[in-house]
């Protein structure tokens, strides 16, 4: 199997043995506590599943700088984004060497992880601006990514962590949320080899459905892993409840047996692009998988970024940096002369009236007043879960 990123074995920060959970569980109740971010929340859980694999914890302010940056840590390890626990106020926390890190998205606020104090660092205005625009291209605050990163604070706390449960994504998506450490198991259980990652935070329709397809077959894949983002996400996106379902059936009357397997993973969009495409790829190699489909906009939102930017960003990544593969794809739609789907850059002959397209938002109007989708663009029992679900949301407005 390929290896985890920047390490020979696995690291994952859960604490798997029972006895020694419930003794450091009963130890935060007495330790100096903060409520962390939505995103520090989704990072810690991250951390705790070996998809972050080999960080030890949260990056101090150097680190963070020098990743936004140039992609790389000041002790040399690639890594796309800066991973960080930001606080608007650390006063509860000062001088503390070993603190409680609340949960903000969970009733009550339990323990979510316990973080060795190395360091608590204000970052500068400077550093915000240059770390925003490095990460995310922009610095615009209608970006949902950095609207998200700039409203956390700038009070830096670093130092390694101990994961002490999975927040609501193991509770809420029992059949879908699986760790990093799960994934790979698992794909050694099946005997796979080469496997096939697709990212997700959109139902797939038809052209989705088609493109892990063209890739299984490209590459002689042996299976495909569907991951798709369990976590926060901008208004009007699709619940992840939903997606689940519809992905699901699309599979189960798609696909073949065994072919395909189904997960989720506990983090919030970035919106970040081609830096948060690099970070997908990190991630699916501590999964296990072999290659990575990186399609056009990929993480992108609005106009931010160009088509294919999270497709060339990786020409400057080197085997030795990243070892996963990526599988670049153009946009996939139906073709109306070809009587099925195929990418765009392969049918050059074609002129706009030739495909079978829909926005999202007319894909939206037609659900919302029962309106059936063309077979073209989705399989009418994925169109039917989704139908319900934006009938249901129009009868609340």
């Amino acid at each position: 199997m390929i290896k985890p990123h920047g390490s020979d074995t696995h690291h994952p920060l859960y604490v798997r043995d029972d006895a020694k959970r419930a003794e450091l569980t009963k130890e935060a109740e007495g330790l100096p506590s903060i409520v962390v971010s939505s995103a520090a929340a989704g990072n810690a859980v991250m951390l705790g599943c070996g998809y972050f694999n080999p960080l030890p914890g949260f990056m101090n302010a150097a680190d963070s700088v020098a990743v936004a940056e140039g992609m790389r840590t000041t002790g040399g390890l690639f890594w796309p984004v800066p991973i960080v626990n930001v606080v608007k106020d650390a006063a509860a926390v000062k001088d503390a060497k070993r603190i409680a890190l609340r949960d903000p998205n969970v009733d009550g606020n339990p323990v979510l992880a316990i973080q060795d104090v190395e360091a608590i660092e204000e970052f500068t205005d400077e550093q915000m601006k240059a770390m925003t625009l490095q990460v995310f291209g922009t610095d615009d605050a209608e970006h949902p990514g950095v609207a998200a990163f700039n409203s956390t604070g700038k009070f830096c706390i670093s130092g390694p962590i101990q994961v002490l449960n999975f927040s609501y994504f193991a509770t809420e998506f029992p059949e879908t949320f699986r760790t990093a450490y799960q994934i790979r198991e698992e794909i050694e259980k099946a005997g796979w080899h080469k496997v096939v990652a697709f990212q997700t935070r959109n139902p797939m329709h038809r052209a989705h459905e088609e493109l892990c397809r063209m890739a299984y077959e490209a590459i002689n894949a042996d299976g495909i892993l569907i991951h798709m983002l369990l976590g926060k996400l901008k208004k009007g996106d699709i619940p992840a409840d939903v997606r689940d379902a519809s992905i699901r059936k699309m599979v189960e009357l798609y696909f073949p047996a065994n072919t395909v397997m189904i997960t989720g993973y506990g983090f919030d969009m970035l919106y970040a692009g081609p830096r948060e495409a690099v970070l997908h790829a990190v991630f699916r190699q501590n999964c296990g998988c072999t290659h990575l489909i990186v399609g056009r906009d990929h993480a992108g939102v609005g106009s931010y970024y160009g088509p294919f930017d999270a497709q060339t960003v990786f020409d400057n990544i080197s085997n030795d940096d990243l070892e996963i593969d990526i599988f670049r794809a153009d946009h996939t739609a139906w073709s109306k002369k070809l009587n099925k789907v195929i990418m765009m850059r392969d049918a050059p002959d074609h002129t706009k009236e030739d495909w079978v397209f829909l926005s999202g938002t007319k894909v939206r109007t037609m659900l919302s007043a029962g309106e059936n989708l063309p077979v073209e663009f989705s399989r009418p029992e994925v169109a039917k879960i989704l139908m319900e679900f934006y009938q249901s949301e129009a009868g609340k407005a």
